[in-house]
């Protein structure tokens, strides 16, 4: 069983932010496979499932992401090389795609949750939304709306992001890594 997470806050005021850039890949991904709703309350989250595929967006806001990862994992027995938690990540130029196992949290409190809650060698999908000027901004920044700019590749982006993660279920990550980093995607 392969645990999918993308990481985000609920709520439509955060809907179109850079924080949520997990959360527009699950989507994408659950449209792809034709995935059912299994959500349970029990799960922290909405919960989406394809054979053996688990499509998972937290409902907790970020900072207790690892609660809801935690629930899905324990209750389907999931082993941390199982789980791809996709999430945005200010140390990378906007569109560039990265993928690793393990690691740090590099500040983001979505992953510094889930760390807490399972450990850290799980896989890790890394999607660049640039950084503010001033680190003071970096809360603002990753809340607000991608600039008309950006938007203009962003289907683009995560469309290339779900499918790489899809071939995640036969091929191992360094082979995705290879063939769908990205150090910017160009449309």
């Amino acid at each position: 069983m392969l645990l999918i997470v993308g990481l985000g806050n609920p709520g439509t005021q955060y809907e179109d932010t850079r924080h949520n850039i997990g959360f527009k890949v699950i989507e994408a991904l659950v449209s792809d496979f034709g995935a059912r709703d299994v959500s349970k309350n029990a799960f922290h989250g909405e919960l989406f499932k394809s054979n053996d595929i688990l499509l998972l967006k937290p409902m907790t806001f970020m900072n207790l992401s690892g609660k809801s990862v935690q629930a899905v994992k324990n209750f389907y027995k999931i082993e941390l090389d199982e789980i791809i938690v996709i999430h945005d990540d200010i140390d990378l130029p906007f569109s560039a795609l990265r993928f690793k196992n393990g690691g740090g949290h590099g500040g983001h409190n979505g992953l510094r949750s889930i760390d807490a809650m399972i450990g850290k060698e799980y896989n890790r999908v890394r999607m660049g939304v640039d950084k503010p000027e001033h680190k003071s901004q970096v809360a603002d920044y990753v809340l607000h709306s991608f600039t008309a700019e950006e938007e203009k590749v962003l289907d683009g982006w995560i469309n290339h992001t779900a499918t790489a993660i899809k071939e995640l279920k036969s091929k191992t990550l360094e082979e995705v890594k290879s063939r769908y980093s990205l150090k910017a995607f160009q449309g």
